[in-house]
């Protein structure tokens, strides 16, 4: 009987100490999250922890790249073609009295052409006022698709010695002279022809030689390489969709540079 009174009067006692919140009666709190902050050293003697108080990063090394401004691609410069009046000095050795064109009736073009250098260019051509419309439209198509022209000077430069320009392979237009083996006037005389890249696209007499020793690897055609015009390819159209014939259409002599309107 004594037995089971302490018994009990030691159970009461253990019952009266939980409630009481007694540290020494509670279980060992649960260890924390590796993640959480320690314990508030100001927490009650219950046991129970104070609010974890907010967790400030510690700046460290980024891990990102800051953004940067990606380069911007730029490529070659845009066609250009502007059309003026020509003065006559321009012209002292391509026109003369006499010529079937006057100089009123002549402009200029200074344009944009793409070289063999895979390079952009300022070239000019001299052509009639009734012509420049056709000649900057090709033009323009010819420096979009990067097709490459040699040289682009007045005649004017080699006193208009059409051999010496055609030597030089230089692609120009107006020259008041008769047209070739004959003493007709030209479509060049009238500002209505252009001769392009005369090397790699030049005259051929009837009996299949030149005048050019420069162009000898170009005499027949097709030919594959750059700058050359061979039959029913996109530069032939380009001026045929404008009203231009090529001389290289031409039955017996062929003329693979030219390009003229309103006759050869």
């Amino acid at each position: 009987m004594i037995r089971t009174r302490a018994v009990l009067a030691t159970a009461v006692g253990c019952l009266a100490a939980a409630s009481c919140g007694t540290a020494a009666s509670q279980p060992a709190p649960a260890a924390p999250p590796a993640t959480s902050a320690p314990i508030s050293a100001s927490s009650s003697a219950t046991g129970v922890a104070a609010p974890d108080p907010p967790v400030t990063p510690t700046p460290g090394p980024s891990t990102t790249a800051p953004p940067t401004a990606s380069p911007t691609p730029t490529g070659p410069p845009e066609f250009v073609a502007k059309v003026s009046r020509i003065a006559r000095e321009r012209l002292k050795y391509s026109w003369r009295p006499g010529c079937p064109v006057p100089v009123g009736d002549l402009r200029l073009i200074t344009m944009t052409y793409w070289g063999f250098d895979d390079k952009p260019h300022t070239g000019e051509l001299v052509v009639n006022k009734a012509a420049t419309d056709d000649i900057v439209a090709v033009f323009r198509r010819l420096y979009d698709w990067r097709w490459p022209i040699y040289k682009m000077r007045l005649v004017d430069v080699y006193k208009a010695d059409d051999y010496a320009s055609i030597d030089a392979d230089n692609t120009s237009a107006f020259n008041c002279r008769p047209a070739e083996g004959s003493s007709s006037w030209s479509r060049h005389a009238y500002g209505l022809a252009v001769d392009i890249n005369p090397r790699e696209n030049p005259y051929i007499y009837a009996n299949g030689t030149g005048s050019h020793e420069n162009a000898r690897k170009f005499f027949k055609r097709p030919v594959r390489a750059p700058g050359v015009i061979n039959p029913g390819d996109r530069v032939v159209k380009a001026f045929q969709q404008r009203g231009w014939e090529w001389g290289g259409y031409w039955s017996g002599i062929k003329d693979y540079q030219h390009f003229s309107k309103g006759g050869n």
